[in-house]
C-alpha cells in the first residue's frame, strides 16, 4: 500500500472546499501550521502523519501505527471474510480508539495463509510496509517448518541452490535450510512467492504439516505474546535498517 502524498495547497482546498487562490491568501497571512511550524509554501509536500492546523483549529492529526499480531491458524490474513475468522477480528476495537488507531486504516504487511501461524505485522504506514516487503531490500522472513516425512541433508542443497518454478517461469533465491530434528526445520527466504515454502518441499513430496513465521528482519514474534493477541512495535522494531 502506497503512503498518501500529496502537496498541501491541494490537501487546504479540498478539506476547507476554498479555492486555491484562497489558500494562497490563507497561507500569506501565516494562519496554516503543518507540524508545529507555520508554513507559506503552497507547494509543501505532506502525506497522511503531517499535523496539518489552520487558525488553531485540527485538520489532520494521523499517527502512525504498527503492531505485531501473533496470528492463530485458521484465521484469514484478510479485512473481511464470509466463511473464517480475520485477522482484524482479533483486534479489540476498545484498545485500538485508547491509543487513537483507526483500525479502518489498517493494512496487513506480507500476509499468511489460513493454516499458518505466528507473526503478522499490520500498519497504516504504506511507506514502512512497502520497504518492509520490498525485494530489492532483502529483508529475511523465518519460519519454523513441521513436515510429514523425515528430513535429509539433501534438503539444504536443494534450497540453496534455488528452485525453479515452470508456472511463474522464475527461480527462487537461495534459501536457508537448517534441520533441529527429524521432522523439524528452520527455513530462512527473502521472497514470499505463492506458497512457496510448501512448494518446495513438495518437490521431496514432503508434505508441510505446520508452518510457523517466527521473524520479518530484525522484528522477531514476542515469545510473550499468546495465540491470538498483539501489541504494539516498539520504536527498535519500527526502525528500518539503513
Amino acid at each position: 500500500m502506497q503512503s498518501k502524498r500529496g502537496r498541501l495547497d491541494r490537501f487546504l482546498g479540498k478539506m476547507l472546499q476554498i479555492s486555491i487562490k484562497q489558500v494562497q491568501v490563507m497561507l500569506a497571512k501565516k494562519r496554516v501550521w503543518v507540524d508545529g511550524q507555520v508554513v507559506t509554501a503552497r507547494d509543501l509536500p505532506i502525506d497522511e502523519f503531517s499535523h496539518i492546523c489552520v487558525d488553531g483549529c485540527a485538520l489532520q492529526q494521523n499517527l502512525p501505527s504498527y503492531i505485531m499480531l501473533h496470528k492463530p491458524v485458521g484465521v484469514v490474513s484478510a479485512t473481511r471474510d464470509r466463511q473464517h475468522r480475520t485477522v482484524i477480528d482479533c483486534l479489540t476495537a476498545s484498545e485500538l480508539i485508547t491509543n487513537n488507531i483507526n483500525i479502518t486504516d489498517l493494512h496487513i504487511v506480507g500476509r499468511l495463509d489460513l493454516n499458518t501461524s505466528g507473526l503478522l505485522l499490520l500498519t497504516n504506514d504504506g511507506r514502512w510496509s512497502s520497504a518492509l516487503m520490498s525485494p530489492k531490500n532483502k529483508v529475511e522472513k523465518v519460519y519454523r517448518v513441521t513436515l510429514q516425512n523425515p528430513l535429509t541433508s539433501d534438503y539444504i542443497d536443494a534450497f540453496a541452490a534455488g528452485m525453479y518454478f515452470a508456472y511463474e517461469d522464475i527461480t527462487t533465491l537461495p534459501v536457508k535450510l537448517e534441520i533441529l530434528s527429524e521432522y523439524v526445520a528452520i527455513v530462512t527466504l527473502m521472497e514470499g512467492r505463492y506458497h512457496q515454502i510448501k512448494r518446495m518441499f513438495g518437490r521431496f513430496r514432503n508434505p508441510v504439516v505446520a508452518l510457523h513465521r517466527i521473524s520479518v528482519g530484525k522484528i522477531v514474534l514476542d515469545s510473550d505474546l499468546p495465540t491470538g493477541y498483539y501489541r504494539s512495535l516498539t520504536n527498535t522494531e519500527i526502525a528500518l535498517p539503513e
